[in-house]
Formats: C-alpha cells, structure tokens, sequence
C-alpha cells in the first residue's frame, strides 16, 4: 500500500499544475458549505439566545415576527405603542408574577435606546437563564442616567462617568436632545445578544427627553431644564411593549387570550419561542438557497476532478501500461487513480476548512461590532464534520469513474502508439 501510496503522490505531483485548480475549486466548495453551516447555527443560537425566562411578550397589535424583531432585536419600529394603563392592568393581574416595560425610538450615533425600569437589570434572562451583570458601576437609580451595552462602552470608548446626549429618533433623520446630557453610570458584561448594542434608560428619562417635544420636533418656547425636570412626575403615558413573567407556564393561553381581549385599545401577546421559529423559518429560506449553491458549486468542482482524470487518461495511457508491464494488475492501477483522486479531494477539503477557520476568526470581530452577530471560530461541530467528510467521500466516490475506465484499458492499448 505505501508504494502504491508514493507512487500516486509523485503522479499527481507531477501534474500539479493542473491539478491545483481543482484543489481550489473543490476548497471553494468546502468552504462555502462548512461556511454557510457554521453561520446557520451560530445565526440560530444568536436568535435563541437573545432572550429566555420570559413568558410573553405584549405590544400593539401587529405581527407576531415584527413584535419580537423590535422589542428584542431593535430591529424596525412599532406601527402604535401601548398605554400605560393596559401595562397596569397586565400588572394586576392574578397569573402575572412580573412585567418590565420597554420603550423604544431614541438612538445614539447608531445605537438604539432603551427606556425601561430598574427591573429590567433583576428579570431579563438571555442565553440558558442567564442574568444580565454589571462589569462596571451601578444601574440607573435617577432621571438623565444611562447603562451601556459592553459594545457601545467598546465601540465608543465610553468609561463610567462619561457625558452623553440622545438623538430623537434613528437612522439618518434623527434630531439631537442637546439639552438634556445623560451621564453613564453602569456598563454591562457582555451578552452576545442585542443588549451589548443598546443604551439603557429609566422610563422616566425617556419621558424627560420628549415632554416638551411633539411631531418629532422641540416645541419653542417650552424647552424645559434638567434641573426643572428632576423634580417633575414623569410618569410615562406609553410604552413600546412589555415583557412578561408568569406564576404558571400553564397559564401562559389564558392570560395571551385575556391580552387579545382587551377592550381598551388593540393588544397582542406572542411566546418568544414559538416567534422565533416563525422568524427562522423566514431566514430559513435564504439559508436553504444558499446552501443548495454551495452544493452545486461542490458538484461543479468534483466534476471538474473527473473531468481533469479522464483528460489527463489520454495522455497517461503509456504511462499505465509500462506499470502493468512491470507487474502491477488492473486492480493496482484502479486503486493508484482512485488514491489520486482521493488526495486531490482531501487537499482541497482541508484547504477549504483552514479557509473557513480563518475567516471565520477575522471576520467574527468586525460581524460582532457591526452587526452583534456572535460566530465562533473553534472546532468545527458535528454537523461541519459531516459536510467535510461527504465532501472527501464525494470526491473519492467521483474518481472511481475514471479508476474503472482505466481498470477496462488492456496492456496493449497504452504499448501500441495510436498514428
């Protein structure tokens, strides 16, 4: 076998040139695939951990993929809010153990802004129940304080301490709260969730900052100082959404039914697991679109193998032949092909795998920052090995066909030169 081993390596080290295009095509395919593995379930457990331990989430009438993209994700904004009344009431009632309030709109210089109570810090759950912990200061206790997400402290190079001023609204159309500077007073641990790209505020600040604004704009003449504000009762008229903790699981129905049925005004009570799957089948199908690419790219690069075998045939029929003069049988010389073809589909495999791992490290960074996707660049799991090893076997499966053309070729057909 080591001869046999050796002598397919000189071969194919002697047609090397040819050869290494389909090594790359093949570690192109590779790295697509084990690729496009990696970042669908590092995109499903970034989507599944971004919030546990909590039962329901309520908010205007809408969709059910729209409520979780902003009220989780920061992702869009609400077509309505919800009064502070029906929060009140979600609160009293009798299968409700908790509700935090969520107020969104604001931004700062691209991060999102969070209006919610001190509550928040004790009840929101990310990951496996994780808790949310301080890696700096304290949380908000006073009006015109903020908590910082670890990217925005990072991004920013924000300390404890620092001054900071709101935008009214996101994007590009955003209008400044220059009046009224907020000063950091926390920054979070990292969560790998959308909670490291958000600025944290108290309810109350976030009806500071627009008490004397309305249709997006100051009104003139109304501007009111901190200090004024500081001794105001802010009570907040509206929130975006809530999220809810109940006694019971099992009466997370009727208590979504009893949300439904309010009278007051349109509500809507949605599982966060269960809108996570209606949101992942969504991506899920520019998930699958890619992954077929991948594999018709796979499929077009092992064909190449073939087809760079059975041309290279041709030009190999002596070559054969002197080895099966020389003692070597049929089977011997099919084996030598398929070993070829099983080195070439190896080196383009692993190739295709440092690819993966590579980019996979530098571009984790620069995706967690712009992004806050979280991909990990360890080892790859179960399911890439699997890719990498259909893709070997593949490769391997492709090179008997021009193995079992050559095992046919008689002695003489490579010792009697064709004129």
């Amino acid at each position: 076998m080591k001869p046999l081993l050796t002598l397919a390596a000189r071969s194919a080290w002697n047609r090397r040139f040819t050869l290494m295009l389909t090594v790359a095509s093949i570690a192109l395919a590779t790295l697509l695939l084990m690729g496009i593995e990696r970042l669908r379930t590092d995109l499903r457990a970034n989507f599944t951990a971004a919030v546990s331990g909590t039962d329901l989430i309520v908010g205007a009438r809408t969709g059910s993929t729209q409520l979780l993209l902003y009220s989780v994700f920061r992702i869009g904004a609400a077509t309505n809010n919800m009064g502070w009344a029906s929060v009140q009431a979600l609160a009293g009632h009798r299968a409700v153990a908790w509700v935090v309030p969520l107020s969104l709109g604001d931004s700062h210089r691209g991060f999102p802004v969070l209006g919610t109570s001190a509550e928040y810090f004790e009840r929101f759950r990310y990951g496996d129940r994780q808790a949310l912990r301080l890696a700096e200061g304290r949380a908000f206790a006073a009006v015109f304080e903020a908590v910082l997400g670890a990217d925005v402290a990072e991004q920013l190079g924000y300390s404890l301490g620092q001054r900071l001023t709101l935008a009214h609204g996101s994007g590009d159309l955003v209008a400044e709260h220059a009046d009224k500077p907020f000063v950091v007073t926390g920054i979070l641990a990292r969560t790998g969730t959308p909670v490291d790209r958000t600025v944290h505020i108290s309810l109350q600040s976030m009806e500071a900052l627009h008490i004397d604004w309305m249709g997006g704009m100051q009104i003139p003449g109304l501007g009111m100082t901190p200090e004024r504000l500081r001794t105001m009762e802010l009570q907040p008229k509206a929130v975006t959404a809530a999220l809810v903790g109940l006694k019971s699981r099992a009466a997370v129905f009727s208590v979504q039914r009893w949300v439904a049925d309010q009278r007051s005004e349109p509500l809507m009570a949605i599982l966060p697991g269960v809108a996570l799957d209606e949101l992942w089948e969504v991506v899920g199908v520019g998930e699958k679109a890619l992954l077929a690419m991948s594999v018709m790219v796979g499929i077009v690069s092992l064909g190449g193998l073939v087809s760079v075998v059975l041309a290279g045939l041709n030009e190999r029929r002596r070559e054969l032949a002197v080895l099966r003069a020389v003692g070597a049988g049929p089977r011997q010389v099919m084996a030598l092909l398929a070993l070829e073809g099983a080195m070439v589909t190896l080196a383009g495999a692993l190739l295709g795998l440092l690819l993966a791992l590579g980019l996979t490290a530098a571009l984790g960074p620069w995706l967690q920052a712009r992004h806050g996707l979280v991909i990990g660049w360890g080892l790859p799991s179960a399911e890439q090995w699997a890719l990498f090893g259909a893709v070997v076997a593949t490769g391997w499966l492709a090179s008997l066909l021009p193995a079992l053309r050559a095992y046919r070729l008689s002695l003489a057909d490579g010792l009697s030169p064709r004129i």
